[in-house]
């Protein structure tokens, strides 16, 4: 009986112990300074450049062989793409306050915190400012940090995103992963801004347009440019595209962050569901309908009658859902779930029919075939780095990350082989 009692106690004790250990968990999270610019400074502050590093790249676009990278809130890399394998960087073209892009033809259309600029790009090293529509844009958000336009004081009021790690002890109960997105960099739309029409979306884009992902909220369609900031689209006429004038404006609800053509209709993906307006007549889009779901985050791309949607959780996104949705649009009037498959934290995707690439953020890409709507094939996994949003392009898959550029060759897409990587300067983006 005594030994029992001493063997209790003994057990008692070593529980106790536990009670008082400490671990060390690593933490990064975003750090906002508040900061102002004057108008002025803004609009004499777009010049080209001589290349530069990515640093804290943001969406990507691509046009007859050239790739364009953002680099959050500092402006555009425009890099020679003509031999995948062997990417150059040309120049840097630098827009305060840029997030978003879209080219008609040789224009270049880009947000420069409240204007829109076009550029002649026709010779990619000697990058011209054309026309811009001031005052355009009232406020936005870069990486959880947001500005806006006090035009009676002619001044920009920005927040300064910067990512701090820190080491910290704590009770090794408390530092247990149970799910959801934990130090999660790149959870919310990262880019902000205020997308493309694009191939990336599976739809045939028109020779004259580029080509972007399915993070955009730029894109182009007949002779209209589209926006979507927070709450609205913005349309600006280009007919003649040298010089855009501003159009309609539309009142889309909060929490919009990505914006989809399909043929003649749109498809815009917000925090609490997926909003399909009709674009026949491209001066005046006209709503159909919304498939709701919980408040996350939902880029979308659409091929025939499926739109694939993925939900993720984590910081501006909010909720707990990781899934990819896919959704029958066969009647748009009335899109209907078809069926959900789990992921981890999925972010951009691209659809090249029947493959499609799903960005995993920090747990990499995952390529699909969808030929199955109710029954998808997970064809790879690849890891090791983080994944943020995708171009598929035939037979060469272009993919922006935290850590970088890469370029895949698909025509096996079980085995995808790495052609090439644009790596940033450093591992954690500050803006």
């Amino acid at each position: 009986m005594k030994h029992t009692l001493y063997f209790l106690l003994g057990v008692l004790l070593v529980g106790l112990n536990g009670c008082t250990d400490k671990c060390k968990e690593t933490r990064t999270f975003r750090q906002f300074t508040p900061r102002t610019f004057t108008i002025a400074q803004i609009r004499q502050g777009v010049q080209a450049e001589q290349p530069r590093t990515l640093v804290n790249p943001g969406k990507i676009y691509t046009k007859d062989g050239f790739l364009l990278i953002n680099e959050i809130k500092e402006g555009i890399h425009v890099i020679d793409n003509r031999n995948p394998s062997a990417p150059k960087t040309v120049a840097f073209l630098r827009i305060p306050g840029n997030g978003d892009m879209a080219i008609r033809n040789n224009i270049l259309y880009a947000d420069s915190f409240m204007d829109l600029v076009a550029f002649d790009i026709s010779d990619p090293q000697n990058i011209r400012e054309l026309n811009r529509v001031k005052d355009v844009f009232q406020n936005g958000q870069f990486d959880g940090g947001y500005w806006s336009l006090n035009a009676q004081q002619e001044i920009i009021n920005d927040q300064k995103v910067e990512y701090v790690t820190q080491t910290v002890n704590t009770d090794c109960e408390s530092s247990v992963n149970t799910g959801g997105c934990i130090n999660c960099l790149w959870a919310a739309d990262m880019r902000g801004g205020i997308q493309n029409f694009n191939s990336a979306t599976g739809s045939p884009a028109p020779s004259t347009n580029g080509t972007g992902g399915s993070m955009a909220r730029f894109t182009l369609y007949d002779n209209y440019l589209y926006t979507v900031s927070q709450a609205e689209m913005q349309l600006f006429d280009i007919k003649t595209p040298s010089d855009p004038k501003k159009g309609n404006k539309v009142t889309l609800g909060w929490g919009i962050e990505t914006i989809f053509p399909y043929k003649d209709k749109l498809f815009i993906g917000s925090q609490t569901g997926m909003h399909i307006y009709d674009n026949s007549n491209p001066e005046k889009p006209v709503r159909m309908s919304t498939f709701d779901h919980a408040r996350v985050c939902d880029p979308v791309v659409v091929h025939e009658d499926k739109a694939y949607v993925t939900l993720r959780s984590g910081t501006t996104c909010q909720g707990f859902t990781n899934q990819l949705d896919v959704v029958d649009v066969s009647n748009l009037y009335s899109p209907r779930l078809l069926k959900s498959y789990a992921m981890k934290n999925p972010h951009g995707l691209g659809i090249d029919f029947p493959n499609l690439f799903i960005c995993e953020g920090a747990y990499g890409l995952k390529t699909f075939n969808v030929s199955d709507a109710m029954k998808i094939d997970q064809l790879e996994h690849l890891e090791g780095f983080q994944a943020y949003d995708v171009i598929p392009l035939g037979k060469s898959l272009l993919l922006i990350g935290r850590d970088g550029f890469y370029q895949y060759d698909y025509s096996n897409p079980r085995k995808l082989k790495l052609l090439s990587k644009i790596p940033v300067q450093r591992p954690y983006p500050a803006s």
